[in-house]
């Protein structure tokens, strides 16, 4: 089952609200000895994570199907980029991060028991059993907090960001569960953020016709200019007419190699390699890119945007940021991390400990 995104929570009666959870949504089918983890998908998962096997072997029902979030918490907070890691071919690397930081999962739901369907069951009768049969569990296995006070979602909403959680859910009582129907809200938090706009990416139907996606930038306090994301939702007639706007600002490869403030990654081509500790290369391939090309076009540094978005991951932004409007009146060097809200982080044992 999906999720609509709006940008308050429901008012009225008959909702429950549960955090947004930052991880690998998943669900997971136990039949006795056997198990599978599928992701979003319908990828098999159990190779990345040995360590979750066991655990849910022994503390799910003899059959089920849950829905989840795989997470990593470290430092009272998620971190995604170490589940991302995960995402190893090498069965030996995914094994020593399995036992240097091992995964957790947190579950809302409950789809199956037994030989029982609960798909046409309301969902807080779900939520019901799956509170029953998982009363005992231990760790890595939670059940998420959940509530039907609107004021205590709206305070989970706003304290429990800086841990990692991305926003809250929001799901009526009564509902039932329609796989491939977004019959649910989630509601994320949204920033302001003004960044320079240092490359680009052609868009992968339009190869010197449309531009794809730009590449944004930081300062830090040094003045090093870091990538943090990109923006990309633009409609195709928008995405032509960037072309025409940001040719006088690109940059030959010889003169990016000598000026640019990325200059360290002179292989444009986006094969790179690994991304560096401390930021990510903008062409550097992810578990996720799956082949996907990553070159990208250096821009002199002297175009500002304002972007909308919803939180930090470390350095980077940890969704793809919004276009909102160019900044002419504001100066590249003036586009800084201090710029940046940052939310303390509120410890996870606090957000398990959670009940209404």
């Amino acid at each position: 089952m999906l999720a609509k995104s709006r940008s308050d929570l429901p008012e009225g009666d008959g909702w429950l609200f549960e955090p947004k959870w930052d991880g690998f949504r998943a669900l997971i089918f136990r039949d006795g000895s056997e198990l599978l983890i599928q992701s979003r998908d319908e990828k098999p998962l159990n190779r990345y994570f040995p360590e979750l096997e066991l655990p849910l072997k022994t503390q799910l029902p003899e059959r089920c199907v849950v829905d989840g979030e795989i997470v990593i918490a470290q430092g009272g907070a998620l971190d995604f980029e170490a589940l991302q890691l995960r995402l190893h071919p090498a069965a030996s690397r995914v094994k020593m991060l399995a036992g240097q930081l091992p995964a957790s999962v947190v579950l809302w739901d409950l789809l199956c028991v037994g030989e029982r369907s609960l798909l046409s069951t309301p969902f807080q009768a779900r939520r019901g059993l799956l509170e029953a049969h998982l009363a005992h569990a231990t760790a890595p296995l939670y059940v998420t907090p959940a509530t039907t006070d609107r004021e205590v979602a709206a305070d989970w909403f706003r304290r429990f960001e800086g841990a990692g959680l991305d926003g809250v859910m929001a799901k009526q009582a009564a509902g039932l569960y329609e796989p491939n129907k977004r019959a649910m809200f989630k509601v994320k938090h949204e920033r302001d953020c003004d960044c320079v706009v240092a490359g680009f990416r052609w868009h992968k139907d339009g190869v010197g016709t449309a531009v794809g996606s730009l590449l944004l930038g930081l300062h830090d306090a040094e003045g090093v200019l870091h990538h943090v994301g990109v923006a990309a939702s633009f409609t195709m007639p928008r995405r032509r007419e960037l072309v025409e706007l940001l040719a006088p600002y690109r940059m030959s490869a010889g003169d990016a190699r000598a000026t640019h403030p990325w200059a360290s990654w002179a292989d444009l081509s986006g094969d790179q390699g690994e991304p560096g500790e401390h930021q990510r290369k903008p062409g550097a391939k992810s578990r996720w890119s799956q082949g996907k090309d990553l070159s990208w076009e250096p821009l002199r540094p002297e175009l500002v945007v304002e972007v909308a978005y919803d939180h930090m991951q470390g350095a980077r932004f940890r969704h793809t940021a919004q276009f909102r409007r160019w900044r002419t009146d504001k100066p590249p060097a003036a586009c800084t991390y201090a710029q940046l809200e940052v939310v303390p982080p509120e410890e996870l044992a606090t957000i398990f400990a959670a009940r209404t």
